[in-house]
């Protein structure tokens, strides 16, 4: 995993993003992960893509929102928190 979230920090932006969005953890149980991808070379700009995608796609809430936004609107919340934290990662690993 590291391996794909280190060498092309585009790439391993994108892909921690999109990992995460199945791979939901609470924010306290993904530190320990986060920190040992982080020693093993992954760049902050994942890590930061996956802490932002996984609280925004837990389970009971995706399931809440599309009952209520209905199916356009919840596919429309899932690119933006998508692209949000694909831009956010870009911007971190930037800066950092």
């Amino acid at each position: 995993m590291t391996i794909l979230f280190g060498k092309n920090e585009a790439l391993g932006v994108l892909m921690a993003a999109t990992i995460g969005v199945p791979l939901y953890a609470c924010g306290g149980g993904t530190i320990p992960l986060l920190q040992q991808w982080l020693w093993d070379g992954m760049s902050v700009g994942s890590a930061a893509s996956f802490m932002l995608t996984g609280p925004s796609t837990k389970i009971t809430n995706l399931g809440a929102l599309k009952i209520v936004l209905g199916m356009k609107r919840f596919l429309l919340y899932l690119a933006y928190v998508m692209v949000f934290s694909f831009i956010t990662g870009l911007v971190v690993n930037l800066i950092v």
